[in-house]
């Protein structure tokens, strides 16, 4: 048996190797011109042409006795259903980078080089289809987004798993699932865990216009509930799916400018006194952080809800509080800075298209709380972290 019959006949069972090849030398291709994009990391290629040969990094430009490392595992979750309904394949690059990214960011890191493994369920026979239009838009999106935050792509993997890859949606166009790993640079001294926050205290949101990728789920089922169980394929949906799909909003390069890490010394502009990334869990996260310290806060005055949020809160009959422990409420971020700062750091944020706003103010209490005045209903809600 020759070699191209075997490959007919993986191909027939659901892997065409070939088509697999041609989009994972697309894919090196693309990647390798964001080696470039981080000062301080270094990608020397010694593969002498192999597709798998080492291609190893090397840090430069780093006072090496305060650095250290660190790693931040994550992926696009169910958002990656809608993303296939609106073939708005693309925008998950913005939430995939995100979602692991800024959990380097937002402890004072940068995150230096990333790494992603994109599951699909088939090239669709050849690099002609559809399908491999789209697969090939996300490494597009990556790159792009990549270089909007100065980030190394290093290396991944692409795999052709068929059924592996599920979805409730029976008329999908090319399903997958991405994640990836970010690896992060610290320096010892500028890691940011909230040591010095005291009242009185600014808190600065960071605006986000959609969902980001957490609490999907409740998405979901706030469409299902609304446009009934067929409503990926829904005419009178789409508008709104599309509106779901937005993409997350990358403030990477704006927070890792202010703590100074673009700086010949690394000295902050701004003092970033603690960070919360506005995702996996929603605002009561915020409290969390704020434990430690042994500090509260009042935020009233964050930003409104985007419009598609407040529409699938009404949908699922949702309460103030499951908007707000369920998703970002319209912030991505909240950052904690001294009162000096905080104005400079709206104006910093406008630099790089991010709406911001101060919301709220750092304040003493016997008991570590959060206090939010809901842009939802207007209601007001206390969340008390809880014992860990």
């Amino acid at each position: 048996m020759n070699e191209s019959t075997e490959q007919s006949r993986y191909a027939q069972d659901g892997v065409n190797v070939p088509v697999g090849d041609a989009f994972s030398a697309m894919a090196a291709q693309l990647i390798a011109t964001t080696h470039g994009n981080c000062p301080y990391i270094e990608v020397e290629d010694l593969s002498q042409g192999l597709f798998r040969g080492p291609k190893p990094c090397s840090y430069v430009g780093l006072p090496y006795e305060r650095i250290c490392f660190e790693f931040a595992p994550d992926g696009v979750g169910t958002k990656v259903l809608l993303h296939d309904a609106m073939a708005t394949h693309r925008n998950a690059a913005w939430d995939l980078l995100a979602m692991a990214s800024t959990d380097i960011t937002r402890f004072g890191g940068f995150p230096a080089v990333f790494s992603n493994v994109l599951a699909i369920r088939s090239f669709g026979g050849s690099v002609d289809s559809p399908q491999y239009a789209l697969y090939k838009s996300m490494v597009e999106g990556l790159v792009s987004a990549a270089n909007e935050i100065g980030t190394v792509l290093y290396k991944g993997e692409t795999a052709e798993v068929g059924v592996c890859v599920g979805t409730d949606n029976d008329q999908a166009q090319a399903p997958f699932n991405w994640e990836g790993i970010a690896h992060g640079i610290f320096l010892r001294d500028k890691i940011i865990m909230g040591q010095k926050v005291r009242p009185g205290d600014l808190v600065v949101a960071l605006g986000e216009d959609g969902f980001r990728s957490n609490g999907i789920s409740a998405v979901r089922g706030a469409f299902a509930r609304h446009y009934g169980p067929g409503y990926y394929n829904n005419p009178e949906a789409r508008e709104d799916l599309l509106a779901a799909c937005h993409p997350s909003r990358l403030y990477d390069r704006l927070l890792n400018t202010a703590h100074g890490w673009h700086e010949p010394d690394f000295q902050h502009l701004l003092e970033l006194r603690l960070v919360a990334h506005i995702s996996g869990g929603g605002i009561d996260k915020f409290g969390e952080l704020l434990k430690p310290c042994g500090l509260s806060a009042r935020l009233d005055n964050l930003f409104d809800l985007p419009p598609i949020m407040r529409k699938c809160a009404e949908w699922r009959g949702m309460s103030d509080e499951e908007v707000y422990t369920t998703w970002n409420g319209g912030q991505g971020v909240l950052v904690i800075v001294p009162v000096d700062d905080a104005a400079a750091l709206v104006d910093m944020a406008s630099q790089y298209g991010i709406s911001a706003q101060v919301c709220g103010e750092i304040t003493r209490s016997q008991e570590t709380s959060v206090a939010v005045e809901s842009k939802y209903t207007g209601g007001k809600l206390l969340f008390v972290p809880p014992q860990r």
